[in-house]
C-alpha cells in the first residue's frame, strides 16, 4: 500500500470515528432532552387537569404574576389546536426519546424517517417561537415548564438539522452545510441569549415582583 492510499485510508478513519461521535452526542441529546420534554408536558397536563377540576387550584409552577403557569394554560394561546399544547409534547417527545435509543443501540435510520424527525423539530421550534411571543408580549406571564420544553426543543431541532446536512440527508451548499454543522452550539448558545435578553428587556419593570 503507498502512503498516499494510507493517508487517505486514515483519514478516511478520522471521518468515520467523527461521524460515529456526532451520531452517539445526537443519540444522548435526542434520549434526555426528549425525556426531559416528555415529562414537562406530562406535568403541564396534570397542573392543567387539576385547574378544570377547581377553578381555585394554584398550579405549581404559579410563583407569582410574572412566573405563572396558570395564566399561560388558561389563555386561548394554550390550547391552539383545540386541545392542550401539552398534549402535542406528550405525544411527540417520546418519538424523540425512541429516535435517540436507537441511535444509541447503533441502528442505522432511514433518510425518510430523519427527515421526518428533523420535519418535526422544525414545527416544535417554530411553535415554542410562536409560544415565546405570546407568553412575554401578550400573556405577560412566563410558564415554567413550557421554558424546560422550549429549551429542549431548540438543541433537538438545530443538531438534527446539523446532523442531516453532515449526513446528507438535506442538500445544502457545502459552505453552508459546513457552517451549520460547525457552528451547532453557537446558534443553540445565541437563541437561548437572544430569549434571555427578550425576556429581560420586556419585564424589566416588573422583576421586583418575581422575589
Amino acid at each position: 500500500m503507498s502512503v498516499q492510499e494510507t493517508d487517505q485510508l486514515d483519514d478516511d478513519v478520522e471521518v468515520l470515528e467523527e461521524r460515529r461521535a456526532s451520531a452517539v452526542a445526537l443519540g444522548w441529546l435526542l434520549t434526555v432532552g426528549g425525556a426531559i420534554g416528555a415529562v414537562a408536558s406530562a406535568i403541564l397536563i396534570i397542573e392543567r387537569i387539576l385547574l378544570l377540576e377547581d377553578p381555585g387550584y394554584t398550579p405549581s409552577c404559579s410563583f407569582n404574576p410574572v412566573v405563572s403557569c396558570g395564566q399561560v394554560m388558561q389563555s386561548w394561546q394554550g390550547e391552539l389546536f383545540g386541545f392542550s399544547n401539552p398534549i402535542i409534547g406528550v405525544a411527540a417527545f417520546p418519538v424523540v426519546v425512541t429516535a435517540g435509543v436507537a441511535v444509541l443501540g447503533g441502528a442505522r435510520l432511514p433518510r425518510w424517517f430523519w427527515l421526518g424527525l428533523n420535519t418535526g423539530a422544525l414545527f416544535g421550534a417554530a411553535f415554542i417561537t410562536w409560544l415565546f411571543v405570546q407568553s412575554v408580549y401578550y400573556i405577560g406571564a412566563l410558564c415554567p415548564y413550557c421554558m424546560v420544553v422550549w429549551t429542549v426543543t431548540i438543541p433537538i431541532f438545530v443538531y438534527t438539522t446539523g446532523y442531516n446536512l453532515s449526513e446528507g440527508h438535506l442538500k445544502a451548499p457545502a459552505g453552508l452545510r459546513r457552517a451549520v454543522v460547525d457552528s451547532r452550539g453557537l446558534i443553540t448558545a445565541v437563541w437561548y441569549l437572544i430569549i434571555a435578553i427578550l425576556i429581560t428587556i420586556e419585564f424589566w419593570d416588573r422583576w421586583y415582583l418575581v422575589f
